[in-house]
Parts: C-alpha cells; sequence; structure tokens
C-alpha cells in the first residue's frame, strides 16, 4: 500500500471508486463517490483520517460530529433523489471506525444527535428499499460502527486479525468490567460477544460473508474482484429477500434470541 493511504477504509474506498464521480464540498473525513458495482448504481461511503479536523478527536478515522451530520445528508440525498424511482440506488458503507470521537465538545454539542441522525438515515434508506452492504475493512467499534454500516441490510467482513468489531475498546472494557485486558480476553475465549476476533462475531450470524483477502492493505486484482463480486451478490440477496435484518439471526448462538422474539410477539 503506497504511504499516501491514510488508513485501510481510504484504501478500499480507492480501488472501489475507479471511474466513479467524486461528491465534493463535505467534511475532508467523510469521502463520497457515486457509480456502480458490476453494472448495479451505488453510492460508496467512507469514513477516513483528517489530521486537519476541527475537532481533533475525530482526527483518525472517528465518527464524531461533523461525520455523523455529513453521513446523514449523504445518505439522505440517495433516498430523495430516488423517491420516485423503484430501481433505488444501492449504498456501499466501507468501514474502518476505531471509535466515535470522545471529547466535551462533542458531548456538549450532541454527538449522540449527530450519530443518531447518521444510522437513522441509513434505517430510512434501507426501509425505503436501497441495498446497503456494509463492507468491514478495518474496525467497527463503538458508536461509529452503529452511526455508519450497522444499519446495512448485509455485512461483509475481511478474515484478518486487524479487523475488530465491539461496542468498545479493550481497555475501556476491562475498566468497566473490573479486570485486566489478559482476564478481559481469557472471558472472552469462552463468550463469543465478548469477543474482538471476527471469527467469534461470524460465529453470531451477523455477516452475510467472511473473506479471506491475503493482504488487505494490497489487494490482488482477482481479490478486488472476489470482493466486488461479493457486494453484488449481497445486492442481488437484499432485492431478492427485503429490507428487514431477520437474517441476522441465523447463526447458532442465536437460538436464544429467536426464542426471546418469537415468545414477545406471542405476548404483544
Amino acid at each position: 500500500m503506497s504511504n499516501t493511504v491514510l488508513s485501510r477504509g481510504d484504501y478500499w474506498f480507492s480501488l472501489l471508486t475507479k471511474g466513479a464521480k467524486i461528491r465534493r464540498g463535505q467534511c475532508a473525513s467523510i469521502k463520497v463517490a457515486d457509480g456502480d458495482i458490476l453494472g448495479q448504481v451505488a453510492r460508496f461511503i467512507a469514513v477516513v483520517p483528517d489530521a486537519k479536523n476541527k475537532y481533533p478527536r475525530a482526527a483518525h478515522g472517528e465518527v464524531g460530529l461533523l461525520e455523523g451530520w455529513t453521513l446523514a445528508q449523504v445518505v439522505h440525498e440517495v433516498i430523495e433523489s430516488d423517491k420516485l424511482n423503484s430501481n433505488k440506488t444501492a449504498i456501499i458503507a466501507i468501514i474502518d471506525v476505531p471509535s466515535q470521537a470522545y471529547g466535551r465538545r462533542e458531548e456538549a454539542f450532541g454527538i449522540h444527535q449527530a450519530l443518531a441522525g447518521a444510522a437513522g438515515a441509513y434505517a430510512k434508506a434501507r426501509l425505503a428499499g436501497h441495498p446497503i452492504v456494509g463492507l468491514i475493512v478495518g474496525k467497527a467499534m463503538s458508536g461509529a460502527f452503529l452511526a455508519h454500516g450497522y444499519q446495512a441490510n448485509r455485512l461483509i467482513a475481511f478474515d484478518n486479525d486487524e479487523v475488530m468489531i465491539h461496542a468498545m475498546g479493550k481497555e475501556s472494557a476491562a475498566r468497566i468490567t473490573l479486570r485486566s485486558v489478559t482476564a478481559l480476553e481469557k472471558l472472552a475465549a469462552s463468550i463469543p460477544p465478548m469477543a474482538y476476533d471476527i471469527d467469534n462475531y461470524n460465529k453470531l450470524g451477523l455477516l452475510y460473508k467472511l473473506l479471506t483477502i491475503t493482504n488487505p492493505d494490497n489487494a490482488s486484482d482477482n481479490e478486488i474482484t472476489l470482493v466486488k463480486q461479493t457486494i453484488n451478490d449481497a445486492i442481488t440477496d437484499i432485492i431478492k429477500h427485503g429490507v428487514d435484518l431477520k437474517c441476522r439471526l441465523g447463526g447458532k448462538d442465536r437460538h436464544t434470541s429467536v426464542v426471546v422474539r418469537e415468545k414477545m410477539r406471542a405476548h404483544w
């Protein structure tokens, strides 16, 4: 990978948007392009590092105030432009987000509203019939993942040690649970939802596909083609099966979740 590439999310955005029309004018930490994925019209969105971010807490790819509201804006644009179209534009969320932006200013200025606005926009697009695919190429952590990608109809991830999905970082989780990081890792080995690695996340049934990419920072042409084809297959699967998220309850470790939902529906 070239030294000019700031993040893995930035790298994969560049690979998937060659020849696409780049949207200009938004904050530098949000990249947007309109193109296609094997013939399917799509908008590509990525959150990337911005060393000159007006909010320093969001300088390394975190999702903060500017990022949350901008994500909401660029997703709502797609909804509006396709309001009268039966063939909805797909939205490809390229996910490499280490965290939400923690800071006093962020809290004071309503980061919860900014991130909720982004998540709400993705949910609105999904329910309006836009196929949404989340491509997890790096970290997908905490509120950043909730705001950018978790509302996708289908999630695709790379089978790689640097791909991690969780509600919070290990150090934070260790403090909250009054454990050392080592003790937390031992606990995670026996409780999949506590684990950080992508294999355990996959056991929960939340992924559409787990892809083996030899070096996600320097992908081969065949691997790029594989990723594009998998995204295209996911879009086809979404169109065939609808906009809900019930596919996420198919994992062997989600049986109890299914039972609870069935009992709640029967009761209510």
